[in-house]
């Protein structure tokens, strides 16, 4: 446990700023007990008013919780949700926030994830994030390059930035854990986009490894892996083109990531690369629902805002 403690102090005294007066509902299932038992230890030394609440492994990402994990979820002024299977883009997660919680959902978190990504001062990755933000929300085109061969055009149209910096202090706010990132929903994009990083179900890729995907009008037209094409073919039959749209453009922020792992919850916030996502983005701004999300990282790439490059936040920002 003690391995776990220093960045469960972070997560909820810096990320969450915890108060003494406050309820905290640790929820987590049967595979993330340690994490969430090294959660629940640091939230009862600040509160009297904290539980821990465990249930089996979701089935996949975006299951319901069992109803009573919900109730706590929505009785809670703080939760944290260390899980299996992502609590982001749920019902309970959703009427949390609107009850006033404030939420952080750690999808899939692995206890090396933990402490590599919660070793950070958050508020230096804000004020990154902040950065990065100012010189992207006026654009209405963006165009990311990378070495490997991507080249790829976003609308971005009326959609806004947003950003995922992991200071979690006002009511009814959400974050991601490890956190730093800006991201938006682009309205349409065109183009090539190749993952040299880190992808579902693969992991990290293998040196020299390359996942191509062809854009047209917003939605991915050819997937050059099989696993990935069958997943989103998949997805195609109970959504249609929904499955294939180009969901997001994500930068990360994240300093203190200085190796890709193969975790994309870590690897898409690594300062210095950037993600893009296929499937829904109903939950971060867009209008398309999916039953996928699948988010590829690309390393060295090259931003454009309106034709000019802009500065990407690395580990020597640390």
């Amino acid at each position: 446990m003690s391995e776990l403690r220093g960045a469960a102090e972070t997560a909820v005294r810096q990320c969450l700023a915890l108060e003494s007066q406050e309820s905290c509902a640790i929820v987590t299932d049967d595979d993330r007990v340690p994490i969430g038992e090294a959660l629940y230890e640091v939230a009862s030394e600040i509160t009297d008013d904290a539980v821990i609440v465990r249930y089996p492994p979701g089935e996949t990402h975006g299951s319901e919780p069992p109803e009573p994990v919900a109730a706590a979820m929505a009785g809670a002024d703080v939760v944290l949700a260390p899980t299996t299977k992502s609590l982001s883009h749920t019902r309970a997660r959703t009427e949390a926030n609107e009850a006033g919680a404030r939420v952080a959902t750690l999808p899939g978190i692995t206890e090396d994830v933990f402490t590599t990504g919660l070793d950070a001062d958050y508020e230096s990755i804000a004020a990154h994030c902040e950065d990065v933000r100012a010189q992207v929300a006026d654009a209405d085109e963006v165009r990311v390059t990378t070495p490997a061969g991507t080249d790829i055009t976003f609308g971005i149209g009326d959609r806004e930035w947003l950003s995922d910096t992991g200071i979690v202090h006002e009511a009814g706010q959400m974050s991601n854990l490890p956190a730093g990132e800006v991201f938006v929903s682009p309205e349409t994009a065109d183009g090539t986009f190749v993952v040299d990083g880190t992808m579902r179900p693969h992991g990290l890729l293998e040196e020299g490894q390359r996942l191509t995907f062809e854009v047209e009008d917003g939605l991915v037209t050819q997937i050059s892996d099989d696993e990935i094409r069958e997943t989103v073919e998949g997805a195609a039959e109970d959504v249609g083109d929904a499955a294939y749209n180009l969901a997001e453009l994500g930068i990360g922020t994240n300093v203190a990531v200085t190796d890709l792992v193969g975790s994309v919850l870590l690897d898409e916030k690594a300062g210095g690369t950037v993600h893009i996502a296929i499937g829904d983005n109903a939950g971060i701004g867009g209008e398309t629902e999916a039953p996928i999300h699948l988010d590829g990282i690309l390393r060295e790439p090259t931003v454009y805002a309106d034709g000019e490059s802009i500065d990407l936040p690395t580990a020597t920002d640390a």
